[in-house]
């Protein structure tokens, strides 16, 4: 199967499960994935964040799922439990579609190693 067929099915079955699980329905979108890694990350399932916060899940989440790519290191867990990350290399110059394929390849491989999906 092409590289690019595989990534669509498996981004479509991230979608579906976590949309299932999380959105009574609805189809979750990029961002609101990447939302939930980034709680998932931080561990702390159960609390309500602010607008603020919102933005530091993502930087998590985003921080995460391109540590294999050679972009981050993780650094450290703060006193309030938060990961702290290590700019390792500048990201490319990347067109809109492919940030989205990007992000979309990293966070199905974010899911396989979690063997969320296989």
């Amino acid at each position: 199967m092409a590289r690019d067929e595989e990534l669509k099915e498996r981004w479509k079955l991230v979608v579906d499960k976590l949309s299932k699980h999380f959105a009574e329905g609805d189809v979750l979108d990029l961002d609101a994935i990447i939302y939930l890694i980034g709680i998932q990350e931080l561990g702390q399932l159960d609390r309500k964040f602010k607008k603020d916060h919102k933005l530091d899940l993502m930087h998590i989440a985003i921080c995460k799922l391109l540590v294999p790519y050679g972009y981050y290191e993780f650094d450290f867990v703060d006193e309030d439990g938060w990961p702290h990350y290590i700019s390792k290399e500048q990201l490319p110059t990347l067109k809109a579609g492919e940030q989205s394929v990007l992000m979309k390849e990293a966070i199905v491989n974010y899911f396989i190693e979690t063997e969320y999906i296989k």
